[in-house]
């Protein structure tokens, strides 16, 4: 096995696939770093042989790095979300053969998380109703930290859409993978920080064809907060502070017969840090079990990444 990048979200996977005994990474590729590891290298060549090929490098460097390793060798290709970062890239992803769309797995890892569950299990449920409406905040100060200014992430001229195309395409791809195609789309990127050139703060407003409507906002320039509603027809689920709560019915009432908040209340534990880094796993080990037993991906699974990268990219032209 063969992986394109040697630290920050490279390494984690790095981390994870040498906990998986079946596999061992005998190639570490990065175009001009001298990496001190006796596994490294600076030969794309070296990694034409292997059977998997792990691409964990800058956004705009996938679309380069999967053509050649789909022309060059027979690997299968764990790539990094986004899959490309222009409709060009789309178009040639498209292109290619049944065959060779079937040696790409893009990492949508919150498509093998709790919060995928949580969704499935609670659209029309007897609490919650019919799903209506969607809010997610999920933000950190990463903007202020100097590996931001000194990383790609910052980089305006290569990366500026950075913050809906590194975190709020995670939640936009879960919404997609749970409710199709988006009919509309507004979006709001601003520069808050004003550290580095590409934007680090976004609002995205989504809806779909069921009527539903969904909030994303996403910052590298704010506290740490992850807080999500998921509001129903009869109930409503909230996650924050490290808990998950689901109040309902609808039809409470106070003593004058006014609306009040639901009485019921389900309450649980919840850490979306540690359900995220558990989603990784989940998906890198998913990836890796179907090398070990032959299994070929998908191709829903493929053509529903590039409908989230597709929608992702188009955002731009939505940019208010």
């Amino acid at each position: 096995m063969g992986i394109v990048g040697y630290k920050n979200h490279a390494k984690r996977l790095q981390e994870i696939i040498e906990c998986n005994e079946n596999f061992d990474i005998n190639w570490i590729f990065h175009p001009s770093k001298n990496i001190n590891d006796s596994r490294g290298t600076n030969e794309l060549s070296n990694l034409f042989d292997c059977d998997v090929v792990i691409v964990a490098s800058p956004n705009f460097t996938h679309l380069e790095y999967i053509q050649k390793f789909i022309e060059n060798s027979k690997c299968h290709i764990f790539c990094e979300k986004p899959p490309v970062t222009s409709l060009d890239g789309i178009e040639y992803l498209e292109n290619l053969s049944m065959e060779d769309k079937k040696r790409v797995f893009f990492n949508f890892n919150l498509r093998f998380s709790e919060l995928d569950e949580i969704l499935k299990q609670n659209n029309n449920s007897e609490k919650i109703g019919k799903i209506i409406q969607i809010n997610i905040i999920s933000s950190m100060g990463y903007a202020f930290k100097k590996r931001y200014l000194d990383s790609w992430h910052s980089d305006g001229q290569k990366n500026l859409y950075n913050i809906s195309e590194n975190s709020a395409i995670h939640w936009i791809d879960l919404m997609v993978y749970n409710f199709g195609e988006s009919v509309s789309s507004i979006n709001f990127p601003r520069l808050i920080s004003k550290n580095g050139t590409s934007f680090d703060t976004d609002l995205i407003n989504l809806k779909f064809k069921n009527e539903l409507s969904v909030s994303i906002f996403a910052s590298y320039a704010t506290p740490l907060i992850d807080d999500i509603v998921i509001l129903g027809t009869n109930g409503y689920l909230q996650i924050n502070n490290n808990s998950m709560k689901i109040f309902y019915p609808r039809d409470t009432f106070d003593e004058n017969g006014l609306f009040a908040k639901p009485k019921n209340c389900i309450e649980k534990e919840f850490k979306i840090e540690i359900i995220i880094k558990e989603s990784l796993k989940k998906s890198v080990n998913f990836f890796l079990d179907c090398i070990k037993n032959s299994k070929e991906f998908d191709i829903s699974y493929f053509n529903s990444c590039i409908e989230t990268n597709r929608l992702t990219l188009n955002l731009r032209k939505d940019h208010i």
